[in-house]
């Protein structure tokens, strides 16, 4: 008989962290292609099209989190940086977002240099 766990995708990869980080990295690279493939075919638009990105980034990390793998800071990162991107292109701001992005990123750097 077949072992069943209380995840909705159970059975997911052998249950080596190794199978299982890869089956979700290639989820998530099918469904990132699936929804920019959409997206340009309905023409939705930059600030959708790139929230759609953002949120499906910081979902798939929830999705390791939930499987018992560590988060990737990296796409967590760029994730909230592509879904700040969206939520600035949507509300029209007119300050330009890159030197706001670029002051916060050498301002973290420095200080995480300094900490040390």
């Amino acid at each position: 008989m077949r072992r069943m766990c209380c995840m909705p995708c159970a059975g997911f990869g052998s249950g080596r962290p190794g199978d299982i980080a890869r089956r979700i990295d290639g989820a998530g690279w099918g469904l990132f292609l699936l929804w920019v493939s959409v997206s340009l075919l309905l023409d939705v638009g930059w600030g959708i099209a790139l929230l759609g990105v953002g949120i499906l980034t910081l979902v798939m990390q929830v999705v390791r989190r939930g499987f018992g793998l560590e988060y990737e800071s990296f796409w967590f990162f760029v994730g909230g940086a592509i879904t700040l991107a969206a939520v600035w292109e949507l509300a029209a701001i007119d300050v330009s977002l890159g030197p706001i992005l670029l002051v916060a990123l050498g301002t973290a750097i420095l200080m995480w240099a300094l900490r040390r």
